[in-house]
């Protein structure tokens, strides 16, 4: 899963864009959720922002209820350091307590899937709507990642 992520941000990178992946997990969602699928929404993409039109949101409320999954977090990259921008904040996808967004560099060149937790920066959503980041060894409390 790690590893079709980072490709589906490479390649977003390579047209000059951020890439965006959703995590689905079975549900209901709790501490080391399994990652089942990574998903592409419909979506729109610049160098510094992604954003998910309405029909993009529909079409992946339907695409969780027909495969009884949830959304668990969001891997978005970035065309330099990892951090939860502004524009994060105001567009996030997973905005429901204890949802994660993980923001990859420099648009995940050099990422893999032995570096992605430790070149990575993961947050949490607090029960305060804030988004504290989580530190890398944490992260597999969170999900299971294959």
């Amino acid at each position: 899963m790690v590893d079709e992520t980072l490709e589906i941000l490479r390649a977003a990178g390579r047209r000059g864009t951020e890439g965006i992946v959703l995590w689905l997990a079975r549900r209901p969602l709790g501490d080391g959720s399994l990652i089942a699928e990574a998903f592409v929404p419909e979506h729109t993409a610049e160098v510094d922002v992604f954003r998910i039109p309405p029909t993009g949101m529909t079409a992946l409320m339907v695409h969780l209820k027909a495969r009884k999954l949830a959304l668990a977090a969001q891997v978005h990259s970035h065309p330099a350091e990892a951090f939860h921008s502004r524009a994060d904040d105001a567009w996030a996808i997973v905005c429901h307590e204890g949802a994660l967004s993980i923001v990859v560099p420099q648009f995940a060149k050099g990422v893999t899937a032995a570096n992605f937790l430790d070149r990575s920066a993961s947050f949490c959503l607090s029960p305060d709507d804030r988004w504290l980041e989580v530190p890398a060894h944490d992260l597999p409390q969170y999900l299971m990642l294959t």
